[in-house]
């Protein structure tokens, strides 16, 4: 198991973990979406249970299963579909934000900057 992990850590891109697996893709499908690939591939990781116990023919297969799992997501989906980062999560499918709340924020961050910089209170 040891091997296997070591082998990992020295991959960088969703390219290498799929190509290290054996894992057909589509470069274009990668591309776009290679940091929600691994996120996901990290996300179903940490969900598997009984990883601890496999040698390392069977982690693998594992390993490559949850891999080839994610990839799939992502090649009948789409980033904002499968809202692997915070950022989608949050937005709510939502893609604009109303002028309105950009508005109200900003008096906002204005005031409470003006509350910090005032010269007249620093100085009494």
């Amino acid at each position: 198991m040891d091997d296997l992990i070591t082998r990992l850590k020295a991959l960088s891109s969703a390219e290498e973990f799929l190509q290290f697996f054996g894992i057909a893709f589509q470069p274009a499908v990668v591309h776009v979406n290679r940091l929600h690939i691994l996120k996901r591939f990290y996300q179903y990781l940490h969900r598997a249970e009984g990883l601890a116990e496999l040698d390392d023919v069977a982690m693998f297969q594992r390993y490559r299963g949850l891999l080839a799992q994610a990839y799939q997501d992502f090649v009948h989906s789409s980033a904002q579909q499968e809202k692997v980062f915070k950022v989608f999560q949050d937005a709510g499918g939502q893609r604009s934000v109303p002028l309105s709340s950009l508005r109200a924020s900003l008096g906002e961050r204005r005031s409470a900057v003006a509350t910090t910089a005032d010269p007249a209170r620093d100085a009494a």
